[in-house]
């Protein structure tokens, strides 16, 4: 790979420190854990980093995703592109996470023309809707509802339950004290059935807001951690209820919103078959206990060189063997391997736009290929002008989307499209 205008490693590390620190569980979706393979560095996201991010960034907060210098609203929607979702009407929907502010001006007219799906990055997590107990904020949600309605869109919702961007308010016992740090036997036990309690309500009140507008909904996000006890990440939520939380969701959802809701476990890095193999073996009991899961979100935050497509596709066959189905949650594809703290220079060069370009065209010619594996696929952003990659882990040039910063389409676009 090209490296132009590189800073010293040393400089870059402790800006990856900073960086880290501020995006840590916030991104989103999705923020991986510590596979030893990543498709991209892991934050603490959505939720999610390299291949989270977390979520990944399971959704970066919009003060990370950098707007491009230059005026993207300067560029009109190329007419002469033929609409993406167009492209895949016979395939599956093809969509992009938003924020609010996006459902207004150039961004807007972009995603009006090339996808027929939304989710919000981060406008749906818990701190954005509840951020005190029994206290709603539906308005920057209801705006991106209210947008997708208006253009005829499908939706998908993330995310219900996440160890990150989760108000305090969830982990308090009722003399405010934090639950995790209750040693005796009997406090412990109230302070799970609080909590359980809290989760039900919150569900609740969300699902039944939603649930004639939003098919798709990310129940429980990131909760594989192969490193942690059990392959189970150690988060508040498992910590107080073991898998409980999991279960309480699932149920929750199902009975506010009824049998015609697709309910999803989702996660970064499931081509790993470590990571797999454990959500697998989770999914299963959660099956055999009549836990109403109906699918898997696979984030797949990916690079030029990991993972392999053959990886992507092995992991859903083998979700679809249990009678899932599998959506692809928050597709982007980073210019770096995992742990290049580089800088490809404000330029992206045009070897490297090849290289992403071939990669996205293998990528979709096995989704085509496969199509019975899956329902959906979902960009983490639009165009390369809105990224939470130009800041984690380090802040430089990023170009994970198949448009650029002025909203024109790459050679990526090309791939993905001509077929």
């Amino acid at each position: 790979m090209r490296q132009n205008n590189r800073t010293s490693t040393p400089a870059r590390l402790a800006r990856s420190i900073v960086f880290a620190a501020a995006l840590l569980g916030l991104s989103g979706c999705s923020a991986p854990g510590g596979d030893a393979a990543p498709a991209a560095p892991s934050p603490g996201p959505q939720e999610s980093a390299a291949s989270s991010p977390a979520a990944s960034p399971g959704g970066t907060p919009a003060a990370a995703a950098t707007a491009s210098p230059e005026a993207a609203a300067e560029a009109p929607v190329q007419q002469e592109a033929a609409p993406l979702a167009a492209a895949y009407a016979d395939y599956f929907p093809i969509g992009a996470a938003v924020e609010p502010d996006q459902t207004e001006g150039a961004t807007a007219e972009l995603l009006k023309r090339h996808v027929n799906w939304l989710v919000a990055e981060n406008a749906m997590k818990p701190d954005a809707i509840a951020p005190a107990e029994g206290t709603f904020t539906w308005e920057r949600a209801d705006r991106i509802v209210a947008f997708a309605k208006a253009n005829g869109m499908g939706l998908r919702f993330h995310t219900l339950v996440w160890h990150s961007q989760t108000p305090e308010w969830f982990f308090r016992d009722e003399a405010g004290q934090a639950m995790a740090d209750e040693t005796d036997a009997a406090g412990r036990e109230a302070n799970k059935k609080l909590l359980l309690k809290r989760l039900d309500s919150y569900i609740t009140a969300v699902v039944s807001r939603y649930k004639d507008d939003i098919s798709s909904w990310d129940v429980v996000n990131e909760v594989i951690e192969p490193n942690d006890p059990d392959g189970m990440r150690a988060s508040d939520w498992y910590k107080i209820t073991g898998t409980g939380f999991i279960e309480t969701a699932f149920r929750s959802a199902r009975k506010a919103g009824g049998p015609g809701l697709k309910l999803y476990i989702n996660d970064y890095g499931t081509e790993s078959p470590e990571k797999r193999d454990r959500l697998y073996e989770l999914v299963k009991d959660m099956l055999a206990k009549g836990v109403p899961i109906d699918g898997v979100g696979h984030q797949t935050h990916i690079n030029l060189e990991y993972p392999s497509v053959e990886s992507i596709i092995e992991s859903m066959e083998k979700f679809h063997a249990l009678g899932l189905d599998n959506q692809i949650t928050e597709l982007d594809m980073s210019l770096y391997v995992y742990n290049d703290l580089s800088d490809v220079g404000p330029v992206v060069p045009e070897d490297i736009l090849q290289r992403q370009a071939a990669r996205y065209g293998e990528l979709f010619a096995a989704l085509r290929d496969r199509k019975e594996l899956l329902s959906g696929v979902m960009f983490w952003g639009i165009a390369d002008d809105h990224t939470w990659l130009s800041t984690f882990p380090v802040e430089r040039t990023e170009a994970p989307m198949l448009f650029d910063r002025q909203h024109q389409p790459k050679p990526a676009f090309q791939t993905v499209t001509d077929f």
